[in-house]
C-alpha cells in the first residue's frame, strides 16, 4: 500500500460484497457497471487513502473480486485479499462485519458497503476522531435530512477489533440486527453534513441516478 499518515495505520478496511442484492434481482452488486468501473473498484479506490489495508467480502464470484484486486495491487504494491463470510449461514451484514474483525491484524475495523460510491474521503479520520473522543468502541454515520430527523447508516462503521467475541455472542444467540448489536457496545453517531453522500444503490433506477451525480 501507499504510505499512510498515523490514524490510517490504525484501521483496517473492509468492502462489503456479499449481500443478496434482492432488489437488483439478485445481481452482485459489487460487479455492477458505474463510469466504465465496477463498483466494487469505486469503493475501493476512495477507500485506499483512507486505511493501511484492504479486504474485500464476497460470498460469490470470487475470480471477478480476485482480478479486482490484482488491478489495486499493480498500482499499490499491496495485496486485497478477498473472503467470505466465515459465520455459518448468510446473517446479513453482520456476517461481513464477523468477517472483517475475523482477519482484522489493526486495532480498528473500518467497514463500508459497495453500493455507495460517493461516501465522504474524511469518514475514516471523522469516525475515529469521534470514537477516541468520546471514549466508544463503534461510531458510525448519520446525516440530517431537511426535516432534521437524523439518518443513520450503520453500514460505514468504525469499529474497535477487539468486539469480535461479542458479536459472536450476538449472533449465537440468533440475532441479526446492526441497531441491535450496537446498543450493547459504547457506541457514537458521527454527523456529516452531505446526505447525498451516503446514497446506496438498490435498484436499477438508483444506479442510473448515481451515474448522473458522476457525470
Amino acid at each position: 500500500m501507499a504510505k499512510v499518515n498515523s490514524h490510517q495505520q490504525l484501521i483496517s478496511g473492509l468492502v462489503l460484497c456479499g449481500g443478496k442484492a434482492e432488489r437488483m434481482q439478485g445481481q452482485d452488486k459489487g460487479l455492477l457497471p458505474l463510469k466504465h468501473q465496477t463498483l466494487a473498484h469505486w469503493a475501493i479506490e476512495r477507500l485506499l487513502p483512507q486505511v493501511s489495508q484492504l479486504a474485500i467480502n464476497a460470498n460469490r464470484n470470487h475470480p471477478a473480486y480476485e482480478a479486482i484486486s490484482r488491478h489495486f495491487a499493480l498500482q499499490t504494491g499491496g495485496q486485497i485479499p478477498v473472503y467470505s463470510d466465515t459465520y455459518p449461514g448468510f446473517v446479513g451484514p453482520l456476517g461481513g462485519f464477523h468477517t472483517g474483525l475475523s482477519h482484522c491484524q489493526t486495532e480498528y475495523l473500518l467497514v463500508i458497503p459497495c453500493d455507495s460510491p460517493l461516501f465522504p474521503s474524511n469518514l475514516a479520520s471523522e469516525l475515529l476522531q469521534n470514537l477516541l473522543a468520546q471514549q466508544t468502541d463503534l461510531a458510525y454515520a448519520i446525516t440530517a435530512p431537511i426535516d432534521h430527523r437524523p439518518q443513520a447508516y450503520p453500514v460505514f462503521c468504525l469499529m474497535r477489533a477487539n468486539l469480535l467475541t461479542s458479536l459472536c455472542a450476538y449472533l449465537d444467540q440468533g440475532e441479526r440486527k446492526i441497531d441491535r448489536w450496537f446498543a450493547t457496545q459504547k457506541n457514537s453517531a458521527v454527523l456529516f453534513p452531505d446526505v447525498q453522500a451516503f446514497a446506496n444503490i438498490n435498484t436499477p433506477a438508483e444506479l442510473a441516478h448515481t451515474e448522473s451525480l458522476f457525470a
